[in-house]
């Protein structure tokens, strides 16, 4: 079933509203849908390589603004339906402190997630379940989906399709590389 929908998905580039695929596509992907939107972008700009950094900026504002659905659903949802449960449990003191500990470091989770092969999705509801500064949450997010969206962009429209492979097997792993640096620099450097 996934593998249809991936294929679906990057049948999509190749239509007439391949703009409008990719919105929807980014903007779902941030909250439930499980392909990303990196999947159309692809293939998007090695068609239309003058049109990277626009497709790109499409890919940004709709993940973005399906990142604020992903928030919502976690907030509204887990008054309704989290909360209850950490009750019925005893639980909710425990959750109190995860929330807590998250909003201190939730900007670098959306960071972390946004740029790399963890799920966006997750962390999207989750900032909003514990209820996450939302001006963090976005800029966070921008920060981190635009640092994806158009390094990808970049390299397409720079070397065409030479680095389409390793974009495709290897840039998850050089982001999350260069986000566990980035981490482990600013944990050195406040604890030193």
């Amino acid at each position: 079933m996934v593998r249809r929908l991936y294929d679906w998905t990057v049948s999509l580039a190749a239509s007439r509203n391949a703009l409008w695929a990719l919105a929807i596509v980014a903007f779902l992907e941030s909250s439930v849908f499980p392909i990303p939107p990196d999947i159309l972008m692809i293939p998007m700009i090695l068609a239309a390589p003058s049109r990277a950094f626009l497709i790109a900026g499409v890919a940004l504002a709709a993940s973005v603004l399906g990142g604020l659905l992903g928030y919502y659903i976690g907030y509204g949802l887990f008054e309704t339906v989290g909360g209850p449960v950490l009750e019925f449990y005893g639980k909710e003191a425990y959750f109190d402190e995860f929330r807590a500990r998250y909003n201190d470091w939730g900007a670098w989770a959306v960071l972390v997630a946004g740029v790399t092969p963890f799920p966006y999705k997750v962390i999207t509801i989750l900032s909003g379940a514990t209820a996450l500064s939302l001006p963090v949450f976005i800029a966070a997010s921008i920060l981190a989906r635009g640092l994806r969206f158009f390094v990808v962009a970049g390299l397409l429209w720079k070397y065409g399709e030479p680095i389409r492979y390793f974009i495709e097997r290897r840039l998850g792993l050089m982001f999350t590389i260069f986000v566990v640096l980035l981490i482990g620099g600013v944990l050195l450097a406040r604890y030193l």
